[in-house]
Parts: structure tokens; C-alpha cells; sequence
């Protein structure tokens, strides 16, 4: 799930060649999804890597349309890893059938997991976007090398988006598939308890030292300057934490009220998903003695200055 934000220069220039495979690098296709909506953007992307024995990098939504796309691409070439950055509807549901056509491995971080234990009483507003059925063949810890024929891609644990979101790097190339964690036509929405913000902060922290020459993510074109965007990225948050701080120092207790003042240029279709945001927030300044609350912070808890 993702949020458009004025405070950072996206780029929203993006074709997405509904049915077809687009070329964005040396043996690398991007295929979208026509599943566009407010937080996907024009869809989700699926990235085909090889010339030969392929692999695949998201096989996206359960949908038929996509599902032939795939294949007209692949055009009956064989494909031994079907590799799924984080579970998310909108990415790995399309693995089993993928799998089911091709045999090919389908390889992930793990099956989806909160990023911590709901609190007593508390409902997970995530569950219905979770592939909760999804089961990797093989796990993949961090730093995993999966060689392929005349590939190899290396994981890069991303968690923050997702407690199991993973990037995947194409070795030797400087090309990294950034899935949710990093978009250039928005910000990634980190919710709890699916996501955490101190967990994204630690891993966009990681991917600026990796020094990647271009980014290849879930939704939208490349990022083709990751290094001075994701600086970007860290200060709109760091700038989002202080809006936060500020709303509640100046008397704001409630995460809608906060809401209203922070997002009043934002399609209300996506406050819901920005309370969310909030509370991760929320979560990391309580956890660092910055605000207060009576008990566990929640969506619908009161907040006060520490």
C-alpha cells in the first residue's frame, strides 16, 4: 500500500503496457498488472530475468489476464525460481499458479507474520490484504546468493513495509527489484502491525549504503538516482515525525485529529491507510520516550507529550 506525497519529487510518468513485456534492463521485462488503484499505482509490476532459464520477481495478483501475460512472455522457455518479495495480495498470490504451470521454486522470506503480537483487543485493519495462505519452497535468510542460468540474485531483507518484505539484487549488475520498499511514484505506507517504522527506517538506511545504480520496484518506473531519493525518502519521514510531534504538543490526542491537519491534501480515500502510517510513527516515538500513552499505542489510543 502506498501514499502520494507533495513533500518529495515523485515521478508519475509511467506506462504500463497492459499486456505486454516491457524491456528495462539487459534481460529484464516488466510485466504490470491491470490491477491499478490508489495504492498500486497503474498496477503491480513482475519482473522476467533471464534469456534462456528464467526467473521470475513478484508474480503479482491471482488474475488470468496476468497469468497468460506471464506466459506469452516466458513463450515456453523454462523458469526455475519464482522469487516473492513480501505477501501482499497484490504480489504473491499468482505464485501457486505460476508454479503449477512452470515447476518452478518459489522462493520468499517466509509466510506472512505480523511485525509484532496484537495488543488485547486489537483487530489487524491488514488482514484482508495478507496472503496468509502463502508458503515459500525454500526460505531465504538475509544475504542468500540463488544462481541462476546466467543470472544470480541475491536477497536483501527489507522489513518495515512488511515484517517478511525482501529486496532482491541482480548481482553484479547494481540493479535492484525494491518491491514496496522503494517507489518513485510514491512513499510505501508502513502499518502497523503488519509494518513497523523503525524497521523501515533501519533497512532504507541499508539500501542508501548499498549504492544501487537503479531501482526496479513493485509498482510505477525505476528509480533511477536511489541514493539522493532515498535520502529523500529519510528526510519526508524524519519531516513527518516532527509534523507529528508538533500536532501533539500543540494539544492533538487522537490519530484522526492528527490525520485532518497532517493529510488535508490527501485523497481521503487514503486516510485510512495514513492513520495507519501515523500509528507507526506513533509507535517509534512512544518506544523512544518522545510521547505517551495509557496503554500499548493503537489507532484509536490518546497521546500526549511525554
Amino acid at each position: 500500500m502506498v501514499r502520494k506525497d507533495a513533500a518529495l519529487k515523485f515521478d508519475t510518468s509511467f506506462d504500463p503496457g497492459y499486456g505486454h513485456g516491457i524491456d528495462v534492463a539487459a534481460d529484464v521485462r516488466r510485466i504490470t498488472a491491470r490491477n491499478p488503484s490508489p495504492f498500486t499505482f497503474h498496477g503491480t509490476n513482475s519482473y522476467i530475468i533471464g534469456r534462456d532459464t528464467l526467473a521470475v520477481v513478484d508474480p503479482g495478483p491471482d488474475d488470468e489476464a496476468h497469468l497468460r501475460t506471464l506466459l506469452d512472455v516466458i513463450a515456453g522457455r523454462p523458469v526455475s525460481h519464482i522469487f516473492v518479495s513480501h505477501t501482499h495480495r497484490d504480489h504473491s498470490p499468482l505464485a501457486t499458479r505460476l508454479k503449477e504451470r512452470t515447476g518452478a521454486a518459489v522462493l520468499a522470506e517466509g509466510p506472512h507474520r505480523p511485525a509484532r503480537p496484537l495488543h488485547t483487543g486489537e483487530i489487524n485493519a491488514l488482514d484482508a490484504s495478507a496472503d496468509t495462505a502463502f508458503v515459500p519452497d525454500i526460505a531465504l535468510p538475509d544475504g542468500a546468493l540463488v544462481a541462476g542460468d546466467g543470472w544470480a540474485i541475491r536477497t536483501v531483507l527489507t522489513p518495515g513495509h512488511t515484517a517478511n518484505h525482501a529486496a532482491f539484487a541482480l548481482e553484479g549488475t547494481g540493479i535492484l527489484f525494491s518491491a514496496d520498499h522503494v517507489m518513485a511514484w510514491a512513499t510505501s505506507i508502513v502499518a502497523p502491525p503488519d509494518g513497523a517504522m523503525a524497521d523501515y527506517m533501519a533497512s532504507l538506511d541499508r539500501l542508501i549504503e548499498r549504492g544501487d545504480r537503479l531501482l526496479l520496484p513493485g509498482h510505477g518506473g525505476p528509480v533511477t538516482e536511489p541514493r539522493n531519493f532515498m535520502r529523500g525518502l529519510k528526510t519526508h519521514r524524519k519531516m513527518r515525525e516532527r509534523a507529528i510531534l508538533e500536532r501533539v504538543r500543540t494539544g492533538d490526542r487522537t490519530i484522526p485529529d492528527m490525520v485532518k491537519a497532517i493529510y488535508s491534501d490527501t485523497d481521503p480515500r487514503l486516510h485510512g491507510a495514513a492513520g495507519l502510517s501515523v500509528l507507526a510513527h506513533l509507535e517509534d516515538l512512544v518506544a523512544r520516550g518522545m510521547v505517551s500513552t495509557d496503554a500499548a499505542p493503537a489507532i484509536d489510543g490518546i497521546f500526549a507529550p511525554a
